[in-house]
């Protein structure tokens, strides 16, 4: 196994990478959703990549809900710079059919779909130092103007079935247009601001909101510089030659050493 392999391995080993379930009793369990929304478990071929995010899945999580189906308080700890559309919707939709009591704790940030992830809760919980972001799906397309055309229509459909989430959480007096202008625009909210838009509870400053590191956020045009500053982080050093390059170095300069001709 080479040495990218060792990185992933040791990667896969971790438990926020999967996914966990912690304090599982016969009525009660704590469920973490940390790192982004993609659509399947991804492969990582490089360190480069292997260091990015964490990642969560739909399967993944229907596996975990699967472990704990009998519970009847679901305690769900968020901290997400979002991802994938349908793959958070599909999370939203299986933690919804899920019979137990949830709670939903935003322990740092529920950006984009995670917004939507964390407004599944019967209850939701949001620090006054943690944040949420809402704003309208995007995507990359090309082709003709028939394509393009479809394209819009499916975010269309996207856009309205995210906006039915919000309006279900949404505080009595919020308007259908208010929510739609704020995801227009892109709208950070901290947790005393998204109190005033949404059924959510605010508590004071949480320990328990940690920086986590997205693929999203650079791509967002109006994120906190809490999240760009320490996102924009230094190259990582250059990696030494591997052992098997510095074999063949060596042998090559000793054989021009000894009189020895390149060929």
């Amino acid at each position: 196994m080479d040495a990218n392999s060792n990185n992933v391995a040791e990667m896969l080993e971790r438990p926020e990478y999967y996914g966990e379930i912690r304090a599982k009793s016969a009525t009660s369990a704590d469920l973490y959703i940390y790192g982004d929304i993609v659509s399947r478990r991804p492969w990582y071929f490089s360190n480069e990549s292997a260091e990015k995010s964490d990642a969560q899945w739909p399967s993944k999580v229907r596996d975990l809900l699967a472990e704990i189906k009998d519970v009847t308080q679901l305690n769900i700890y968020i901290n997400s710079g979002g991802g994938v559309c349908f793959a958070g919707m599909a999370i939203y939709n299986m933690l919804s059919r899920h019979k137990a009591y949830k709670t939903v704790y935003v322990d740092g940030l529920a950006a984009s779909m995670a917004s939507i992830i964390a407004l599944v809760g019967d209850k939701v919980v949001i620090p006054a130092n943690a944040w949420m972001m809402i704003h309208q799906p995007w995507t990359i397309c090309w082709g003709n103007a028939g394509d393009i055309e479809k394209e819009i229509a499916a975010l269309r459909s996207i856009e309205e079935g995210m906006l039915a989430v919000y309006m279900a959480k949404a505080n009595h007096g919020v308007t259908k247009d208010e929510i739609f202008k704020m995801m227009e625009a892109e709208t950070w909210l901290t947790g005393e601001e998204a109190a005033k838009y949404f059924n959510v509870e605010t508590t004071s400053a949480s320990n328990a909101a940690a920086w986590l590191e997205s693929e999203h956020y650079g791509q967002y045009k109006n994120a906190p510089k809490e999240f760009t500053e320490k996102a924009a982080k230094p190259a990582p050093p250059a990696q030494p030659p591997s052992p098997k390059l510095a074999t063949a170095k060596d042998r090559l300069n000793l054989k021009l050493a000894i009189g020895g001709k390149r060929k």
